[in-house]
C-alpha cells in the first residue's frame, strides 16, 4: 500500500475571497524604526454572510485541487480565515477585538496589535466549525480534516490582561476548544487537528501544561476520531526567505516522549525546510507521523525522486503503517500553481514508496 497523504491546513486563496492572509499584508507595515508591524485593521475579518457563496466557492476549489493532486485527507483550505488563530478567537467570549494591545512576537520576529483577553474565556454557545466541515465535505467523498489553533499558540498570539495564572488561561482555552471539537466530531469529522507551533519554541511550557491541554482539547471525543497535532518550526515573512527564525532542532526530541504518551494519534513534523536527525522518529513508538516532505515557503520544487529518497530514509526509523506524507505546514504562501506542483510530486512519491 502507498503511504497516505494529507495537507496541514491553509491553501492559497483565490482573488475573489474577500479576506487576505496575514503574509499578503506586507506593504506599509514597517514603522520608522524598521520594526515589522502588523495592523489589526488589515488582518482581523468579520463573518460576512453576504459573501458566503464566495467562501463556499473557494472551499470547493481548494478541495478539488487537493483531491485531483492525489491528497487522501484534504483540509478545507481555511478559506474563510484571515489567520488560523484569530478566526477561532472571534468565536469565543473573553477576547476584545476593539481594544488591541501591541506585542512583540515569535522571538522578536515582528510586532503586532493583537486582541486582548479581557474576561474569562468560554464558548459563545454557537458552534461554527461544523458548518465549515459540512461545506467542505459536500465536495469530496474523502475524509476532510479540520484544523484548530492550540491553547498555548492562542496565548502567544493574543494579549492577556485578565488572567493572573497562565496555566488557568490555557485550561480555559482548552475547554473552549473542546466544546467546538466535540461538535465537529458529532458532525462527522473524523480527522481533527490542533496546531501548536509554539511547542517547538517554548518546550518548557509545552511540557509543563501544553501537552496536558492537548488531552483536554480532545476530552470526550470518540475513539473513531483521529486526533492530530501539528508542530511547526517557524513561518517566514515571505516566500524564499532563507534566514527566517526557526525553532531549535532538538525541540522535537525533547517533546517526543510527552506527546507520544498523550491521547494524540498523529503528529505533524517538519523536515523539508531543514532536515532532522531521523532517529527522532524512533522517539514516537506509538504515534503516527505526518512527515513534512515538501517545503511551504520555498519556490524550489522538490523532485519526486528527492521526496522518495527522504521518505525511504524515514522508513528506516518508523513502521510504514505509521508514516504519512505531507507538506511542512500550510500551503497558502506558495500560491496555487506552486502548491499544485508540490502536492502532485508529494503524492506521486508516496505511491512509489
Amino acid at each position: 500500500m502507498p503511504l497516505k497523504t494529507t495537507t496541514i491546513g491553509s491553501f492559497p486563496k483565490p482573488d475573489y475571497v474577500p479576506i487576505t492572509d496575514w503574509f499578503q499584508q506586507q506593504d506599509g507595515l514597517t514603522d520608522a524604526s524598521g520594526e515589522v508591524t502588523r495592523n489589526a485593521n488589515l488582518l482581523f475579518a468579520q463573518d460576512d454572510s453576504k459573501n458566503e457563496d464566495l467562501y463556499v466557492r473557494a472551499t470547493s476549489a481548494a478541495i478539488k485541487d487537493q483531491v485531483e493532486a492525489g491528497i487522501d485527507i484534504p483540509t478545507d483550505g481555511e478559506q474563510r480565515r484571515e489567520n488560523y488563530i484569530h478566526y477561532h478567537c472571534r468565536h469565543l467570549k473573553g477576547f476584545d477585538f476593539d481594544n488591541l494591545t501591541k506585542r512583540t512576537l515569535r522571538d522578536g520576529a515582528y510586532t503586532a496589535e493583537l486582541p486582548t483577553i479581557s474576561s474569562k474565556i468560554s464558548p459563545k454557545g454557537n458552534h461554527f466549525l461544523p458548518r465549515d466541515f459540512d461545506v467542505a465535505s459536500q465536495f469530496t467523498d474523502r475524509p476532510v480534516k479540520l484544523t484548530i489553533p492550540g491553547p498555548t499558540t492562542i496565548m502567544d498570539t493574543t494579549a492577556n490582561e485578565f488572567y493572573a495564572d497562565e496555566k488557568q488561561l490555557a485550561f480555559d482555552l482548552a475547554d473552549a476548544l473542546n466544546y467546538e471539537i466535540k461538535a465537529l466530531a458529532d458532525a462527522g469529522c473524523t480527522y481533527i487537528q490542533v496546531d501548536e507551533p509554539v511547542f517547538a519554541r517554548n518546550v518548557e511550557r509545552a511540557l509543563d501544561y501544553g501537552v496536558e491541554c492537548l488531552d483536554r482539547c480532545f476530552h470526550g471525543v470518540p475513539d473513531h476520531v483521529t486526533r492530530v497535532m501539528h508542530m511547526c518550526c517557524g513561518y517566514p515573512q515571505k516566500l524564499d526567505d532563507k534566514d527566517y527564525q526557526k525553532a531549535d532542532p532538538l525541540s522535537y526530541f525533547r517533546l517526543a516522549e510527552a506527546v507520544d504518551v498523550s491521547s494524540i494519534n498523529q503528529v505533524s513534523l517538519e523536515d523539508a525546510h531543514r532536515y532532522n536527525d531521523l532517529t527522532m522518529l524512533e522517539k514516537f513508538p506509538n504515534t503516527s507521523i505526518i512527515f513534512g516532505a515538501v517545503a511551504i515557503a520555498d519556490s524550489r520544487v522538490e523532485s519526486v525522486d528527492e521526496i522518495v529518497a527522504r521518505l525511504k530514509d524515514a522508513l528506516n526509523h518508523i513502521d510504514k503503517e505509521r508514516l504519512l506524507a505531507g507538506p511542512d505546514c500550510g500551503l497558502a504562501m506558495l500560491g496555487r500553481d506552486l502548491a499544485l506542483i508540490k502536492m502532485k510530486n508529494l503524492c506521486e512519491a508516496a505511491k512509489l514508496v
